[in-house]
């Protein structure tokens, strides 16, 4: 596919967004805001314990309370077929798991895990009828470190999950759901040539998405047995398949509609509450409502694994890398599925590879079952990679970027699992991170004060999937725009520019719209940074099967012969006879033609995304507080649709990751209760707590999108934990192999190495 080129008119631009003046004003209705008449609202009731036999569930007393409209446990769903479900960023997972983390069938895996939900007049009478039923566990011991989950005599949590691997599975059940490895060449051999040979392990802890709108989902299971959801979700067709496949019902008796969504992440590309939502309404014939409160979301929705790595590279004194080898372990959660499969093929990503072995492990842990997070598997091993890396370029003593120019992955360049890359922008992202003003300007100095810098690389793939849209052209010019994407960081405004721009006509003509899943073609999760590349894809492929049905209106209405009107910077003619979209559309409305264009599109070829990262970090040795000064990312965009947006999601993802460096995580006691589940306790940055994040935008265009786009919305989040931990090392010269980087953990390490303020 040829990139366009040249001086666009709308690509490049940036408008004012279509949904910004409902989203200012409150008039955008999210996932909570969605009430039916007679609704009633429904609440889950969560084991408290982390493992446990769940003996008997005693539901009378809660059927029996006034108001109480209908109560469910696991025996209300069906018995859960073969197969899988699920898909996009999360994943696949056996509809069996998908089922029981659900509704807990026999077993409590984590503290959080549903075991029942009751339908009630209100919120406050569903909260008492939780209260009302009795339910007897038998509490078993829990199993929380991934490593200690792996040793043969650790407490099981399943007895038929047996470890895969190569296409083979153990012949005895084991926590170790599966075991993958990618190698090539002689990797013994590459470390005997190496100069220098740093092997680290590393900790990661649990963490968080942390969107700021809670899960809600409302849905009505009418009499005929169709079933209409309204959900906050990333993927409207995912939540669809997944209820097909839970309840056991047609997708065609299914329709699910998106409502605005109030981030995601990753983390709303499954469901939790819309198969209970729906039978409860099942059970009690009225349309139900269910929403979580923080507590619920941070208990019972998909975290990040924590995870164990060992890491291990060598290099010359020239700086060339001759062998890289990492070890790592994902903690899974309750059920089989963490993103071990992409944090392994992530973990060596921005070098050239010739002798390398990765091992990666899933891990079932007495934990919720992960689930995605914004380039999920990347940022943990990425941080690993990226802090012996920057030890290597200091026991070498040379330059970390001129290390990365020398070992850059390039187009040719093989991947961990394979794939040779396309034309990528790794070089340039290193290239400009060198250029920046950032890095050119010395590091400023405090008296008493102890600041370093920072620099750490980072890849995530970037995923395309299937996208639908359709264009309406309507009589005074404008074109409504149907597309079943859901909106996140302003994905209306950007696949909305790509079918302005070939049709020729201003944004403020296109009138886009997510709509339901009755109402548009398949259409993938918004999640795997595919919307803009994807259903941007597929608005220009409408803009041309618009253009093709107008040219072929205007011949019948010029009374002209077949391919003789043209069409050309938005102008068709016809022997010096022009017309703009909007007097193409006037004829058309006149001779009673309608113009609807559609497309579907699977494109592929993707086109990674890499970046680069630098922070200046300034560590109090007495209390092992970091302090961010200053933070710049790098970024190969492809094509920067709208610049505004691409800075906003490198900024939000460079956040994340430094939150996810210095301060997130889940905190669980010895019997495996969450301990902070709450936005007081799990600490989140705020705008208190960062600089202004500079954002440099490289623009090597994808060669398989027609202007070149590349996402943008996951890689930003890889970088920042190793970055950061490479700026704590050059201000005190202390390693720091567990993330989060909180005060008391610096502070600890300050002390163990004779660098703190009282040492």
């Amino acid at each position: 596919m040829a990139v366009q080129t040249g001086d666009f008119k709308v690509i490049g631009t940036s408008p004012i967004r279509h949904d910004g003046v409902d989203k200012v004003t409150g008039r955008a209705q999210y996932g909570a805001d969605v009430t039916l008449s007679g609704t009633l609202y429904g609440k889950v009731l969560r084991s408290p314990h982390a493992h446990a036999n769940v003996l008997s569930i005693d539901t009378s007393k809660a059927e029996s309370l006034p108001g109480v409209y209908a109560v469910i446990t696991s025996a209300d769903l069906p018995e859960p077929a073969g197969g899988e479900t699920g898909g996009g960023e999360g994943g696949v997972q056996s509809i069996r798991h998908k089922t029981a983390n659900m509704l807990t069938r026999g077993k409590a895996l984590y503290d959080g895990h549903a075991v029942a939900a009751v339908a009630a007049v209100d919120f406050h009478v569903a909260d008492e009828a939780l209260r009302l039923i009795d339910v007897e566990y038998e509490v078993l011991d829990p199993v929380l470190d991934v490593r200690k989950a792996m040793e043969s005599d650790a407490p099981l949590l399943h007895d038929d999950i047996f470890t895969k691997f190569g296409g083979a599975a153990a012949d005895k059940p084991s926590n170790i759901a599966e075991h993958i490895i990618y190698e090539e060449g002689n990797i013994e051999q590459g470390f005997a040539d190496a100069d220098v040979v740093v092997e680290r392990e590393f900790e990661t802890a649990t963490v968080h998405q942390g969107y700021v709108e809670t899960h809600s989902a409302t849905a009505l299971w009418t009499k005929d047995g169709h079933l209409t959801v309204w959900c906050s979700t990333q993927g409207a067709f995912g939540v669809r398949k997944e209820l097909s496949d839970i309840l056991q019902i047609p997708i065609s008796k299914i329709k699910v509609t998106p409502t605005e969504i109030g981030g995601g992440f990753g983390g709303k590309t499954t469901v939790y509450l819309e198969p209970l939502a729906a039978a409860l309404s099942k059970k009690s014939g009225r349309p139900i409502k269910m929403s979580m409160d923080r507590g619920e979301v941070l208990r019972g929705t998909g975290p990040t694994p924590g995870s164990y790595q060992r890491v291990k590279i060598g290099a010359t004194h020239d700086g060339d890398i001759t062998a890289m080898e990492a070890w790592i372990a994902f903690e899974a959660g309750a059920y089989p599925g963490s993103p071990i499969g992409a944090g392994c093929t992530c973990s060596f990503a921005p070098y050239k590879l010739t002798n390398f072995r990765v091992d990666g492990f899933d891990v079932i842990v007495n934990k919720p079952k992960t689930h995605a997070y914004r380039a999920p598997g990347a940022t943990i091993t990425e941080y690993a990679v990226e802090t012996v890396v920057d030890e290597i370029c200091r026991a070498i003593d040379m330059d970390p970027v001129e290390f990365r120019l020398r070992n850059a992955s390039v187009e040719g360049s093989m991947r961990v699992d394979g794939p040779l890359y396309p034309r990528i922008g790794n070089v340039e992202c290193i290239e400009a991170a060198r250029d920046s003003d950032h890095w050119q300007t010395p590091l400023e100095e405090a008296p008493g004060k102890k600041r370093g810098r920072g620099i750490a690389s980072g890849f995530w793939f970037n995923w395309g999937g299937t996208s639908s849209a359709t264009g309406k052209l309507n009589p005074d010019g404008t074109v409504t725009l149907l597309e079943g994407s859901t909106d996140i960081g302003g994905t209306r405004t950007s696949v909305a520019m790509q079918l302005a721009e070939p049709l020729g006509i201003p944004i403020e003509d296109i009138v886009p719209i997510v709509v339901d899943t009755d109402s548009i073609g398949y259409n993938d999760d918004t999640g795997g940074s595919r919307v803009t590349y994807c259903t941007g894809q597929a608005c220009y492929e409408v803009a041309q099967d618009m253009i093709r049905q107008i040219t072929d209106g205007l011949t019948d209405a010029w009374d002209a012969t077949a391919g003789s009107v043209q069409f050309e910077n938005g102008q068709f003619s016809l022997n010096g006879k022009t017309a703009n979209l909007k007097e193409a559309a006037e004829i058309l409305d006149d001779n009673d033609v309608h113009i609807i264009g559609t497309a579907t599109v699977t494109p592929g070829r993707e086109g990674g995304a890499f970046a680069i990262h630098v922070a200046d970090v300034e560590v109090d040795d007495e209390t092992g507080k970091v302090e961010i000064l200053r933070y710049t990312a790098v970024q190969d965009a492809g094509t920067a649709i709208y610049p505004p947006y691409v800075e906003g999601q490198m900024q939000g993802g460079s956040m994340q990751g430094i939150g996810w460096a210095l301060n997130e995580e889940y905190f669980y006691d010895g019997s495996g209760r969450l301990r902070n589940a709450s936005l007081l306790d799990y600490r989140m940055p705020t705008a208190l707590d960062l600089p202004m994040i500079d954002a440099i935008i490289v623009e090597v265009p994808n060669p398989y999108h027609p202007y070149g786009v590349r996402g943008v919305g996951e890689v930003p989040i890889v970088p920042p934990p190793a970055t950061v931990a490479n700026a704590i090392f050059d201000a005190v010269g202390v390693r720091l192999s567990e993330l989060p980087m909180a005060p008391h953990k610096v502070q600890k390490a300050l002390a163990e190495n004779g660098r703190g303020a009282n040492t």
